[in-house]
């Protein structure tokens, strides 16, 4: 008995031990790095995102503080695909600027006074959305802000003609550039996404990986999971096949519907007569987004499909409640039911 006894005060003497050291023992953790303050260019007070469409022009600011004797300022494109030396828009002095890669013959520096280096971007594209670094460079104490370039637009699910998922990465690349716009980026879809966009089908994103955005949970899409947009993640870009989601902008013209009950190619020469060509799907889209198109009927478009712009929703057309650009798929060509969405 006193054995045992003797044996739990050491037992005991032991744990105390350890739980005394273990309370002394406090691992180091590094503080969070603090932002460096910038000596040379000034911290930008609000505007570090700056909104366009494509087609416009815009200002991307960057303003020096104080002039080190010798500095250059280089600009360069950090989204949404990291290229290297390819990302690089432009290398400036005091006196001239050379531009760069694909971004720097739409460039030019704003030098509305002597300390002002910000980026003037013309005629705004697709692929110009993303984020943008300011960089003094003087060879010991460069330094650099970070401008965040929006393009408003509208993301659009796209479809094969040939049915549902049969797209890999490269063939939806493609699908959507010929539809008028790209695949979106993530962040593009995450904000359509805030904005209602709401599809079952999961689709390629511009990084290469699936996703599918979900506002209203159901058994079909996901089962019992919570709104939000759904991830498979990274797939096998020449093998794995979905559906795209693709992003487009404002258009420079003009999209106008002919009554009518035509087939295809029906369709085609309507507009023809009209001096247009049958609108690709990505304008039909930037037609409803920012020219608030309206119309209740079916008119076919230039990859076969048959679809209509609602932006007032009601009863008669498509008996959906939320606005949008309903699909009637790909009919055969053959069919004279529709109209003719034309554009020019």
């Amino acid at each position: 008995m006193k054995s045992f006894k003797g044996n739990l005060v050491v037992i005991l003497f032991i744990l105390s031990y350890v739980t005394w050291s273990s309370a002394l023992y406090r691992p180091h953790r590094a503080e969070p790095a603090k932002p460096k303050k910038l000596q040379y260019l000034l911290e930008p007070p609000v505007q570090v995102e700056v909104a366009g469409r494509r087609g416009d022009n815009v200002t991307l600011p960057c303003i020096v503080r104080i002039k080190p004797d010798h500095y250059k300022i280089k600009w360069t494109k950090l989204e949404p695909e990291n290229m290297g030396q390819q990302n690089v828009i432009m290398l400036s002095n005091a006196n001239a600027f050379k531009p760069y890669g694909p971004v720097g013959p739409r460039a030019s520096l704003q030098r509305a006074h002597i300390m002002d280096a910000s980026l003037q971007l013309s005629h705004l594209e697709l692929g110009d959305d993303g984020r943008y670094r300011c960089e003094l460079i003087n060879g010991i104490e460069d330094e650099n802000i970070v401008i965040t370039l929006r393009i408003e637009g509208v993301v659009f699910p796209y479809q094969s003609k040939h049915g549902r998922y049969k797209l890999n990465f490269h063939e939806a690349k493609q699908a959507c550039a010929e539809q008028d716009g790209m695949l979106a980026t993530y962040k593009q879809l995450y904000r359509a996404w805030t904005e209602g966009l709401d599809w079952c089908n999961a689709g390629w994103i511009y990084d290469g990986t699936v996703h599918y955005p979900i506002v209203h949970p159901r058994p079909v899409c996901g089962g019992k999971l919570p709104a939000g947009i759904r991830s498979y993640g990274p797939k096998d870009k020449s093998h794995d096949r979905f559906d795209a989601f693709c992003f487009t902008s404002q258009i420079s013209g003009s999209v106008f519907y002919i009554s009518g009950s035509f087939s295809y190619d029906q369709a085609v020469d309507a507009c023809k007569r009209r001096g247009s060509e049958l609108a690709l799907v990505g304008q039909l889209y930037a037609a409803w987004r920012f020219q608030k198109y309206d119309q209740c009927n079916g008119g076919w478009l230039r990859d076969g499909s048959v679809r209509l712009p609602i932006v007032h929703p009601r009863k008669h057309c498509g008996g959906v409640p939320e606005a949008g650009v309903r699909s009637f798929g790909f009919p055969s060509k053959t069919t004279h039911i529709y109209g003719a969405y034309c554009y020019r």
